[in-house]
This record gives structure tokens, sequence and C-alpha cells, in this order.
């Protein structure tokens, strides 16, 4: 028993497509990128594409750059802060007492 579907296992518009169909394709450039880790990644570019200055690695998610011997830093990666840290960061100990006696004389009705 076959079933009524003659073109089994293809679909309309499968089958290969080339350059006749898509037309030409662009002039490439590859182009090697390094990153801290020493990972080499070479991203392809148009001819007369603008190449960065850094690419991000697919490795590493480190920021590469096209010169093997200096590649660029990895990112600073600042620890978690507390609200209280950043406010450490905006006033001194003086500030935080004066703050402190003068929230308390108001709680205590002396203002």
């Amino acid at each position: 028993m076959a079933s009524g579907n003659a073109i089994r296992g293809s679909r309309v518009g499968a089958g290969p497509m080339g350059e006749a169909e898509r037309g030409e394709s662009a002039p490439r450039l590859r182009v090697s990128f390094w990153c801290s880790n020493g990972h080499e990644t070479q991203p392809s570019f148009a001819s007369d594409a603008q190449v960065p200055d850094t690419w991000d690695c697919p490795r590493c998610g480190f920021p590469a750059g096209q010169d093997q011997d200096n590649p660029p830093d990895p990112p600073r990666t600042e620890p978690y802060k507390t609200h209280l840290a950043y406010v450490r960061e905006r006033r001194s100990d003086a500030d935080g007492e004066a703050i402190l006696a003068e929230a308390l004389a108001k709680l205590r009705g002396e203002i």
C-alpha cells in the first residue's frame, strides 16, 4: 500500500543551491585574532569591509587582537559590592556618625 505522496522525502525547493541561484559571493579575507589565553580565531570578512580592532574569542570569551605577541588584556571583573560598601565609598566614618546622631535625635524628639 503506497501513500498518495509521490515525492516522499523531499520538499519544494530542496536541492543543491549553487552560485547560479545565489549570485557570486563577495571576495573574502581571513584575519587572525589572538586572545590572552593564546587562542587563535580566524573570522572571514568581505575584502572591502572594515576589520575591527578586537574580536571576541569563541573559546573563552576574552577580547582578541590582531597582534599575537601583544593581545588585549582580559576584562577586570569587580567583586560584588553591597549597598553598605557603596555608602562607605561616598561617606567617611565621621559623616556616618553625624548622620546617625541626627537621625537618633529626630527619633527621640530632640529636634
